[in-house]
């Protein structure tokens, strides 16, 4: 047989399908040494030294652990120095499908270090198919714009997932290249191409992180949630290790309003961080993604003294100690940002209303500041001036973060955000000033535009939704037929909220269909 492989193809080509199948072999213990991860196994062409650092890379990579992915890549990279996968998993590290995120000069460094030009690094491939991979990142780190970039990476992966059916791997990066495709915000059917697609994996690769990371993206929506309760339930027992796999489970729960998993499920993630970070003497943050999810989930059950300990904790290692980063993905803007944003929230749900504090000027702190003036307004509700002061810093800030593009709230959906939160500061700032018919046609716009916008997964991007909002004012006008369905509406996006459920209980009890 290997005779006739090489009279008909030449050593060459057989010794590279040899080497194929022996790295094929050699991967299925290492991933059994994943388990802390996940299940992996990629078929390349490195050195079987590289491999389990190559296999940690893509574990990590697959949990958005997007700086120790890239530090296993390069380990695995200076084992063996022409490993051309290795260079295409770094380079992979700069590209946030999800967040639309995007490092180019720092990708595009990683590849002039395997070959100075596209053919250059194609050579370096020893296999069809991974030429196949590095040519659709030459096209994601090409030229374009990011948006055309990316529609025609997700256009490559597609075709590369056809022509690797058995490639796990390829089908769950072509997935998630789908979701990163979204530029508008959720759109439905792309969410659900990128679902029908890993399903169909599911069954057979119940412990890869990919296909249970982005499984749970494309149904983290109150619609379509109850749809990734198996991820879900599976992902943190698979990838223990990765606080972002611990996390992610919390997408779905906080889509139903699972309160209790979502504490459980932040916990476990901000448990699992600090100690890591601590091993690495680096500082424990309170503040950032999982202490706000946290925080948001402390506050639907009215556990505010541990809510109101959550804010103090993140206010402390953002205002009282002096600044240490933790990692790449923790900044000083986004722990303002955190601290603002919870203090909104905590006001918003009937916490304690946390005193405000100064947020530093310039540009990456814009989107802090204009949340902070927001949670202002939602303190001042009842001293009307006070309430005029805070609104009008909130329109000032939201002229100035508009004009920003990269402040964190620069997209179409960000603009949206900011218009419906000022247009909420206005009612209430008519309301306060005895003008409740307005006030409410104010507040009736800007759910109407609230509810025009995609989905977002998460605690609700405006912290008193509009909706809710609204329904406060007619339920306190008596109007509780109206209140009622202004509620229905505001859990449509946001379910089990605890505001929002205790008004629509007394809105029906009050409505008159309740009274016959």
């Amino acid at each position: 047989m290997i005779a006739a492989i090489l009279n008909a193809r030449g050593s060459e080509v057989f010794m590279r399908r040899f080497l194929m199948v022996v790295l094929s072999l050699l991967a299925l213990p290492l991933a059994a040494q994943l388990q802390d991860l996940g299940d992996v196994a990629f078929a390349n062409s490195g050195a079987a030294a590289a491999q389990a650092e190559f296999l940690q890379g893509l574990a990590w990579l697959h949990d958005f652990e997007y700086p120790a992915a890239a530090g296993h890549f390069r380990k695995a990279q200076e084992i063996d120095p022409s490993f051309a996968m290795a260079y295409w998993g770094e380079a992979m590290t700069f590209t946030h499908p999800i967040w639309f995120q995007q490092d180019l000069p720092a990708a595009r460094a990683v590849l002039e270090r395997l070959g100075a030009t596209p053919a250059a690094r194609a050579a370096k491939a020893a296999t069809v198919r991974e030429r196949d991979y590095l040519a659709a990142l030459e096209i994601l780190y090409g030229e374009g714009s990011k948006d055309d970039r990316d529609d025609r990476y997700a256009e490559a992966m597609m075709a590369l997932h056809a022509r690797y059916g058995d490639d796990v791997d390829a089908t769950a990066f072509a997935a998630l290249a789908l979701l990163g495709t979204s530029h508008h915000g959720r759109d439905f059917p792309t969410y659900m191409r990128s679902a029908a697609m890993l399903e169909e994996v599911f069954p057979s690769h119940q412990r890869h992180p990919g296909v249970l990371h982005y499984l749970i993206h494309s149904y983290d929506d109150p619609i379509h949630a109850p749809l990734g309760m198996r991820a879900a339930r599976l992902y943190g027992k698979v990838a223990p290790e990765a606080g972002h796999a611990l996390h992610m489970t919390s997408h779905i729960f906080v889509a139903l309003g699972m309160w209790d998993d979502v504490i459980a499920a932040n916990r476990q993630a901000i448990a699992v961080v600090n100690r890591q970070r601590a091993l690495r003497k680096k500082q424990i943050v309170n503040c950032g993604h999982y202490p706000d999810w946290l925080h948001y989930a402390y506050l639907q059950q009215r556990r505010f003294e541990e809510a109101a300990k959550a804010l103090e904790d993140c206010r402390a290692i953002t205002l009282d100690v002096p600044f240490e980063s933790a990692g790449e993905m923790d900044r000083r803007e986004g722990r303002f940002l955190s601290l603002a944003t919870m203090r909104a929230h905590q006001i918003a749900s009937g916490g304690a209303a946390a005193s405000s504090f100064a947020v530093p000027d310039g540009a990456p702190f814009a989107q802090a500041r204009f949340q902070m003036a927001y949670g202002d307004v939602l303190a001042a509700a009842s001293d009307r001036q006070k309430l005029q002061a805070a609104v009008q810093r909130l329109h000032v800030l939201g002229s100035e973060s508009a004009a920003l593009p990269h402040a964190g709230m620069g997209s179409s959906e960000g603009d949206g955000r900011r218009q419906v939160m000022m247009q909420e500061a206005d009612a209430l700032l008519l309301l306060a000033s005895n003008q409740p018919d307005q006030a409410m046609a104010m507040l009736q716009k800007a759910a109407a535009a609230e509810q025009a916008m995609p989905f977002e997964f998460g605690p609700p991007p405006v912290p008193k939704p509009a909706n809710e909002l609204l329904g406060d004012v007619l339920l306190s006008a008596g109007r509780s037929g109206e209140a009622e369905k202004a509620y229905r509406d505001a859990l449509a996006r946001a379910p089990g909220r605890t505001v929002a459920v205790k008004g629509l209980e007394i809105a029906r009890k009050k409505s008159p269909q309740a009274v016959r």
